[in-house]
């Protein structure tokens, strides 16, 4: 082989040398690039695309009403359970504000809140009442009433005659008094009413107050758990106009005018939450103190399984809100001078998002 020929081929071998070493360098850059990249930002493609499918979910918050209790439960399901997830929704449980739920949904401040039919009729029988409109029943009746010890005989509402009751002096609270008593033939004036400063209503009953209206799912179920032999009158039992729906759920009008289906989606979110409530009482009672701790498990499980049976109740409709009870109870109030105008039949509630 002559001189130049491997002069040639030594020039060939060094080329290719070059040539090859310069592409590994480059690939090796590329990696470290991409490698840098994920270091940076802390996301492989693979969390970013979670990331993407996790941007296009529809944001939603619900406000309650009060601390977290067995009333909320279906909503802590569904957010456990993956009912909102399922249905594209990111749900943000918040907790009430020192204001108005009401007052915070109506501005805007929350899509979805927890109220009261009695709650909001001040607001329906205004000039400028506030834009919200309930859109599911979370409890198909009235489970508020008089809770009393069985010694002090108030076995009948005429028999707090004599007895005193703890009032929060509420005009429309007194009414319901008044015409449970004197319905049954007692006189009202002969109630003696004190201010109601009751935190714990199991202590209070047994020191220094004869009857107190309760939540029967609350503190009547407390008042089980703590072993009290107790008399109970429901508000329902003494008319349909006091049969009124509490709690509701509401939403913001203009959110709900805009947001049709997403509204829908999230009430069958929230419908499948509380059925699996009525179904499975024990396993949701567990969901919900692993989401709130400090409740009380033993508590919450009775109260959960007395609920199981009145959420729905008789209807097959989970939220459904019957016009005649509703409207019944606002008729009541504006024919007892409790609102300042009439709410016209149908007023603030609707049906249509609900499924089955």
């Amino acid at each position: 082989m002559g001189v130049r020929m491997k002069k040639n081929l030594f020039k060939i071998l060094v080329t290719v040398f070059l040539i090859f070493a310069l592409t590994a360098c480059s690939n090796n850059a590329k990696e470290e690039k991409t490698e840098d990249i994920k270091t940076e930002t802390g996301k492989s493609e693979d969390a970013s695309k979670e990331e993407s499918t996790n941007d296009k979910k529809e944001k939603i918050r619900v406000v309650l009403d009060w601390t977290p209790n067995t009333n909320h439960t279906g909503l802590y399901v569904a957010q456990a359970k993956g009912f909102f997830d399922a249905a594209g929704l990111e749900v943000e449980i918040m907790q009430p504000p020192e204001g108005s739920t009401t007052a915070l949904v109506g501005a805007g401040g929350a899509e979805f809140g927890i109220s009261f039919q009695d709650t909001v009729a001040p607001t329906f029988a205004s000039d400028n009442p506030m834009p919200v409109t309930a859109v599911a029943a979370i409890i198909q009746h009235n489970t508020s009433g008089i809770l009393s010890l069985k010694k002090s005989g108030i076995d009948t509402p005429s028999k707090m005659v004599g007895h005193n009751y703890a009032t929060w002096d509420s005009p429309i609270e007194l009414a319901i008094i008044k015409k449970v008593v004197e319905d049954d033939g007692g006189n009202f004036e002969d109630v003696k009413l004190i201010p109601n400063t009751v935190t714990d209503v199991v202590t209070a009953l047994q020191t220094d107050i004869d009857s107190i209206w309760v939540y029967r799912a609350w503190d009547g179920m407390a008042a089980e758990v703590a072993g009290l032999d107790t008399n109970y009158l429901n508000f329902a039992d003494y008319g349909i106009e006091l049969d009124y729906y509490s709690p509701i759920l509401i939403g913001n009008n203009e959110y709900l005018q805009n947001n049709k289906e997403t509204t829908k989606k999230f009430l069958d979110a929230v419908r499948q939450g509380y059925e699996y409530a009525i179904e499975n009482p024990k396993d949701a009672a567990d969901i919900l103190v692993t989401a709130v701790p400090e409740l009380d498990p033993v508590l919450i499980t009775k109260s959960q399984e007395w609920l199981a049976g009145q959420y729905k109740a008789e209807v097959e409709q989970w939220g459904y809100i019957d016009p005649v009870r509703w409207d019944a109870f606002y008729a009541w109030l504006y024919e007892n001078q409790l609102i300042e105008k009439e709410i016209p039949a149908g007023t603030g509630f609707t049906n249509d998002f609900l499924t089955k």
